[in-house]
C-alpha cells in the first residue's frame, strides 16, 4: 500500500471535538454534511484546502475526548489518505480501525505543513519527499494491513462473517 499527499500540520491534544465542531451535533446523521465542516475548530480552512489522499500529521494524543464514532468517519468521508501522529487516543484508534482509516505512529517533528508525502507501509516508511528524508513508522501487523485493505472490522465481518482474520 503506498499513498502520496500533501501533510496539513496540526499539534498536540487534537480533540474528537476539533475533528468534528460539537456546535455541529446535529449533524451527526448526516455524516458526508458533517465531513465539510472536518477538523474546522483546529483549521478553519482544512476542509476546503485538502484534496483527495492529503495527509493529517499531528503530534500527540490524536483524537483525545469522546468516543465519537463520527470523527474518524468524517476524515475519512472528507477524503484524508492517513492521519500521521505521535500517538492517538486509544478509543479513536479503535473507532478508526473499524471503519477502515488508516493511522500511522511516527515522529512527525520533521514534517511541516504542505510537505509532499509519500507513504509506503510495506517498507515501513514515510518519504518527506520535499525534505528528502525517510523517516521509519511503526509497522502495521499483517491483521492491521488486512482490516484496511478490506475496509475496516465492520467491512470484514460483513465479507466473513466472522472475526477470523489468519
Amino acid at each position: 500500500m503506498e499513498l502520496r499527499g500533501k501533510a496539513f500540520k496540526f499539534g498536540d491534544n487534537i480533540s474528537t471535538d476539533h475533528i468534528a465542531p460539537g456546535r455541529l451535533f446535529h449533524l451527526r446523521s448526516n455524516l458526508p454534511e458533517l465531513a465539510k465542516h472536518v477538523l474546522e475548530d483546529a483549521d478553519p480552512d482544512f476542509a476546503s484546502k485538502m484534496s483527495k489522499g492529503d495527509f493529517v500529521v499531528a503530534g500527540n494524543n490524536f483524537g483525545l475526548g469522546s468516543s465519537r464514532e463520527h470523527a474518524p468517519q468524517i476524515i475519512k468521508i472528507a477524503g484524508v489518505g492517513a492521519v500521521l501522529a505521535k500517538s492517538f487516543a486509544r478509543i479513536f484508534y479503535r473507532n478508526a480501525i473499524n471503519i477502515g482509516l488508516l493511522l500511522i505512529e511516527c515522529d512527525t517533528d520533521k514534517i511541516n505543513a504542505g510537505d509532499e508525502l509519500e507513504i509506503d507501509i510495506k517498507k515501513g516508511l514515510v518519504k518527506n519527499i520535499t525534505q528528502n528524508l525517510e523517516l521509519p513508522i511503526t509497522p502495521l501487523p499483517d491483521v492491521m494491513i488486512k482490516l484496511l485493505n478490506e475496509g475496516g472490522l465492520i467491512e470484514h465481518i460483513k465479507l466473513h462473517g466472522d472475526f477470523d482474520l489468519v
